[in-house]
């Protein structure tokens, strides 16, 4: 573990949608400069201060590939960058987001110890020097406006003794915004009400939304019950994205008897290349 650590403080690298094998395809129909290196370089680049030691826990919110089949370099050069991570003591918990359809491409692969998947509701304990972290989870959720409530108990955080309790995920909730228009996800079949969130965390970590921010209220202004954290994504996947900044996350966690508090939250940024206009081309 690493030793980030200190006065009851634990740091969290929070990244995702990383999208791994974008503008990647098996047989390219034509010669041209492609994307796919940029993602794997911006992703480098996001886990930079977890392999310098800086943090204590990484957590990818989902969407690391960005499909469910990509070219096995892809999934080789993804995983080595995990490796290289969880290698200087830090864990790193993986959330399978819906690109993934729910499920980390060769999943045997993903077994390295320092690995916290969560390929099914579930929470792992950890020792974060002395620190007791509860660090919950379930992989990309169909109807998840529906189906959160119940899954979030399945993984039976709530009952886990903890100094800080987590809950990672990979879903839109009420109020995320996204796109050049700035649109705002309201509650329905696939988004989660701010008043579905549990009580007894810290924060809820998600990835799905390509911007970073962090909620703190519903939408009629009601405080949430734990703020939720998106880093977004490290690279621009549409159009719609051009004039995001993107990055990753630093997180700080206090310990505390309601599961801990939200200390700080700094938006790390990353460089970017220009983004092309889109027109109509062959793969």
């Amino acid at each position: 573990m690493s030793g980030a650590a200190t006065d009851g403080v634990v740091r969290v690298l929070l990244t995702g949608d990383t999208h791994l094998g974008f503008d990647t395809p098996r047989r390219p129909r034509v010669e041209r400069p492609r994307r796919g290196p940029d993602f794997l370089a911006s992703f480098r680049r996001a886990l930079a201060p977890a392999t310098r030691g800086e943090v204590d826990l990484v957590v990818h919110g989902g969407d690391l590939f960005h499909r469910s089949g990509v070219p096995s370099g892809v999934i080789g050069a993804g995983l080595a960058a995990l490796e290289e991570v969880a290698d200087a003591g830090v864990p790193v918990a993986l959330v399978a987001g819906n690109h993934e359809r729910g499920r980390l491409p060769e999943p045997l692969l993903f077994r390295h110890p320092g690995f916290l998947v969560f390929d099914r509701p579930r929470t792992f304990a950890l020792d974060v020097r002395g620190v007791r972290v509860a660090l919950g989870g379930f992989p990309w959720l169909r109807r998840a406006g529906e189906r959160f409530v119940a899954t979030a108990r399945d993984t039976g955080l709530a009952e886990a003794p903890a100094d800080v309790r987590l809950l990672c995920a990979h879903l839109a909730f009420e109020g995320a915004v996204v796109g050049a228009q700035d649109f705002v996800f309201r509650p329905g079949r696939d988004v989660v009400a701010g008043g579905a969130l549990p009580d007894g965390l810290a924060a809820l970590l998600s990835g799905h939304i390509h911007r970073g921010q962090l909620l703190r209220r519903d939408l009629g202004g009601r405080p949430l019950r734990c703020p939720v954290a998106y880093a977004g994504s490290t690279e621009r996947t549409s159009w719609a994205e051009r004039f995001e900044t993107k990055g990753y996350a630093r997180l700080a966690f206090a310990a505390g008897p309601a599961g801990g508090a939200l200390t700080d939250a700094r938006f790390v940024p990353l460089p970017t290349p220009p983004l092309e206009a889109p027109r109509r081309r062959s793969a």
